[in-house]
């Protein structure tokens, strides 16, 4: 399989409860027309974002058999996250790791420190 811009994303697995987003580009004027820069942006406490990739979600602990010496399959089973691919997530800040991929800025954030869902269902098509 070839590695395109738009498939370059799938290459990456975002682990347990977080959550891959996109950051909105954010408000660089007050309402009454002031340009704000970027580190005033930065530091406000909630963000908002598009949720690009979502981990599986909370791992499930495996109920305890009472015949130890059966063999079992040791599958992890996880509880799915409330977040979706396609979200618009309002977040806080503060709890969001910040990388840059390929160029691009993206944000880790755990489920824990997502706010607020919106949900379109005609969001990319």
């Amino acid at each position: 399989m070839e590695i395109t811009a738009d498939n370059r994303l799938k290459r990456l697995l975002v682990v347990g409860d977080r959550v891959l987003i996109k950051p909105k580009s954010p408000n660089d004027r007050t309402n009454s027309g002031l340009y704000l820069p970027a580190t005033v942006q930065e530091k406000e406490q909630v963000q908002s974002g598009y949720i690009i990739k979502v981990g599986p979600g909370y791992p499930i602990p495996a109920p305890v058999e009472d015949e130890p010496w059966k063999e079992t399959e040791e599958k992890v089973k996880y509880m799915p996250l409330q977040a979706q691919e396609g979200d618009l997530a309002i977040y806080l800040q503060r709890n969001a790791i910040e990388l840059e991929y390929e160029g691009e800025k993206y944000l880790i954030v755990p489920q824990s420190a997502i706010l607020l869902l919106e949900r379109s269902e005609n969001l990319f098509e």
